[in-house]
């Protein structure tokens, strides 16, 4: 109640914090928290909205994964959704509480692109009519590292920008906070491009280990000519689709020569390709 009290004009960092340690201390912290944000954020009171909301983003910078885990699901978005909603809070809520919650789903849809249905909820919200277009998040607001992140991620691993990034982010003046923020968007493409690279891998050597060991099912029922027309059919689909494989593999492998365990699996998978390709075609030779 302190940290949102609407008498209040400035923002009450002291009751924030403590606000975000007891979301932290508590084992059921996230729940509670975001049950308690959601009903101060659809108050009627345009400064206990705003102070709510600004309690919820320090609370996603400062509460880790348990809580960017709870903002993520519908429960909570849906309770967003409300305040722009002309069917329930919308028509009375202000324009600029309204702007401030899209701008919060907004960036948390930059901020954790893995996160699917914060994705979802903001683009019902354009499909509606709701959001017009893209909010712009001002240059010198630091918005919250995206969570969670893996061990390889950059944010760890490339030390001089992750020193640069700390020694901007301390500073007091605007441009460093822009140039922070800029450094920030440019690491999170970079880690974005990683992880695409590893989802293809991943996709692809799953596709392949589901295309051969269905292939080699089809081949022994073929070697017992117990194959109907569209198992033929089938197996012959299976054998283009794999030999169409096989350059992707050569294209991962060429991407991932520094990171040995994730070449050996990508030519354990080419191993077993390339052993189902000549089985087909031995079977279909013979």
């Amino acid at each position: 109640d302190k940290a949102t009290d609407p008498s209040v004009p400035e923002e009450n960092w002291e009751c924030i914090q403590r606000f975000c340690d007891q979301v932290n201390a508590d084992i059921e912290g996230p729940l509670l928290a975001l049950r308690l944000l959601a009903h101060k954020i659809q108050s009627p009171q345009e400064s206990e909205a705003l102070h709510a909301l600004t309690v919820l983003e320090t609370c996603v910078n400062n509460c880790g994964e348990r809580f960017h885990n709870e903002i993520a699901k519908f429960r909570f978005l849906n309770e967003l959704i409300k305040v722009l909603s002309p069917k329930f809070y919308g028509t009375w809520s202000s324009e600029k509480v309204k702007s401030r919650v899209t701008e919060v789903i907004f960036s948390w849809t930059v901020w954790f692109p893995q996160e699917v249905k914060i994705r979802d909820a903001y683009q019902m919200l354009k499909k509606q009519g709701i959001v017009k277009e893209d909010p712009k998040v001002p240059e010198d607001k630091i918005l919250p590292p995206p969570s969670p992140r893996s061990q390889n991620s950059i944010f760890d691993t490339d030390e001089e920008k992750s020193k640069l990034l700390a020694r901007l982010l301390k500073s007091n003046h605007a441009e460093d906070l822009q140039a922070a923020n800029r450094l920030i968007k440019s690491m999170i493409k970079e880690e974005q491009e990683k992880s695409a690279k590893v989802s293809r891998r991943v996709n692809t050597i799953s596709e392949v280990s589901e295309n051969v060991t269905r292939m080699d099912e089809l081949l022994e029922n073929y070697k017992r000519q117990e194959l109907s027309k569209s198992d033929q059919e089938t197996l012959q689909t299976l054998f283009q689709r794999c030999e169409k494989l096989r350059p992707l593999l050569f294209r991962l492998a060429s991407e991932t020569v520094d990171d040995d365990e994730a070449l050996a699996e990508i030519l354990q998978a080419n191993d077993r390709l390339t052993q189902a390709l000549g089985r087909y075609r031995q079977a279909v030779a013979s």
